[in-house]
């Protein structure tokens, strides 16, 4: 059987494997089919026939895997559709994306789960594996019929974007979570502790005169969920996670442990609360009081940012997922305080962390584990590998390939980003799922 895809002469990353070297990689009927070093024959007498990429002086990765993020439909698709989220997902890098529950309806019930999978079947081009909410209606009183969603096919369960103040419910959700196998994503918020919150609290907030939102705000409440899956054993994924007490607490249960992994985003390794006052960045100006800075979680100090960097080193935390939030501009084009939290992600994220590798405060085989087999392997995801035998989900990039960042030129129908307008390094020239070239920058 002939091969369907070679890959050839680019620098083949592969740190589930060990894998660092220049090589082709061979595709047959979807699955990886080998990996040899360039020149040499390739599975079964090499490649005979069917579609070649070039890769010299690319990376060739693992596709990248998202553990969270918001496609937004149903419900809302004047701000994102997954025809449109999935697209801009592949133009990142991103093959396996893991879509948030709080649409309209919330994806609450088998349902709208099956509805999710069905409509990404249809029209996406990358994997979607959706999140259920914990509660029904995300009000944080009753669970969800979590075993029948499971079966639906659902990855884990998350309230994201309202916090289960209900400690007894959060307590049941962990009990669940050990029965299912499925870890529970927390939005760490304490809503009396960080209300009318809408940057960090700190010297930048008093200066611009802005309400601040509490480091503790996070911190009180992932101390008490930390505690409640070290009682029940139950599976906690820390979703986005910004304050160098987190990273601290999530390093402590580690230790003991506590069945938690924990992820951080592209925006709060790279960026500060310095950008809602506005300062030069590469030589360009950000305009103070940005409404494409105000996020959730609010962008922390730069004490902060480098305790998430230390996070991703020693291995407190486990992967670096988007957030993709797209935004319509009506919900930004406004005043700060009534501007809506969100960034988008997906077509940025790649350039934002090899910034951070080209400063040299991240280690580019270290970034791409986080982006790779470090978020499948926090879900139990079969992805993030270029293992022989697995799904041909691969992304080539050009890590020094300079661009402009112009949200109106991208696939998704968010253009709320901070980063409109800067030019960055680092390109993704192809993404593969299944051994299928769903997007090429050619």
């Amino acid at each position: 059987m002939a091969l369907d895809l070679l890959i050839r002469g680019g620098r083949v990353v592969d740190t589930s494997q060990g894998i660092d070297m220049v090589a082709d990689v061979h595709v047959r009927d979807g699955l990886i089919a080998g990996i040899v070093p360039t020149g040499e024959p390739g599975p079964e007498n090499g490649h005979r026939d069917g579609q070649v990429i070039d890769a010299p002086g690319c990376i060739v990765s693992p596709g990248f895997v998202d553990l969270h993020c918001h496609l937004r439909e149903p419900g809302q698709e004047d701000k994102e559709t997954i025809a449109t989220g999935t697209r801009a997902a592949a133009r990142g890098g991103f093959t396996t994306v893991c879509p948030m529950a709080n649409t309209i309806p919330p994806v609450d019930s088998r349902s709208v789960a099956e509805y999710v999978l069905k409509t990404a079947r249809a029209v996406g081009v990358v994997r979607v594996l959706p999140i259920a909410a914990v509660t029904k209606k995300l009000a944080g009183q009753e669970l969800t019929e979590m075993g029948d969603l499971v079966e639906a096919g659902v990855v884990a369960f998350s309230d994201d974007g309202k916090p289960i103040v209900n400690s007894r419910v959060m307590r049941s959700a962990l009990e669940y979570s050990r029965m299912f196998d499925r870890p529970i994503i927390p939005h760490e918020e304490d809503p009396d502790l960080v209300e009318g919150g809408v940057m960090n609290e700190g010297p930048v907030a008093t200066r611009l005169g802005l309400k601040g939102w509490p480091a503790v705000g996070e911190e009180a409440m992932l101390a008490r969920d930390l505690q409640l899956a070290e009682l029940t054993g139950g599976r906690l994924h820390v979703a986005h996670v910004s304050t160098a007490g987190s990273v601290a607490l999530i390093r402590e249960a580690k230790a003991r442990g506590v069945r938690v992994t924990a992820e951080a985003t592209p925006h709060h390794l790279a960026l500060t609360d310095e950008w809602v006052a506005g300062l030069i960045w590469d030589g360009k100006r950000i305009p103070p009081y940005d409404t494409n800075t105000k996020m959730n979680p609010p962008l922390r100090s730069e004490a902060d940012r480098q305790a998430l960097i230390a996070g991703l080193k020693d291995g407190t935390i486990d992967a670096i997922a988007t957030d993709h939030a797209p935004h319509t501009v009506v919900d930004k084009q406004c005043e700060y305080d009534f501007a809506a939290f969100g960034i988008t992600g997906f077509e940025t994220a790649l350039a934002t962390i090899l910034r951070l590798v080209r400063n040299e405060e991240l280690d580019l085989r270290l970034a791409l584990a986080k982006l790779t087999h470090g978020p499948a392997r926090a879900f139990g995801l079969a992805a993030g590998t270029l293992r022989v035998g697995m799904p041909a989900d691969i992304t080539v990039f050009s890590p020094n390939l300079r661009w402009t960042v112009d949200p109106k030129e991208g696939a998704s129908k968010g253009h709320n980003t901070p980063l409109a307008g800067l030019q960055l390094a680092g390109r993704v020239v192809a993404t593969i799922v299944g051994g299928e070239l769903v997007y090429s920058a050619r």
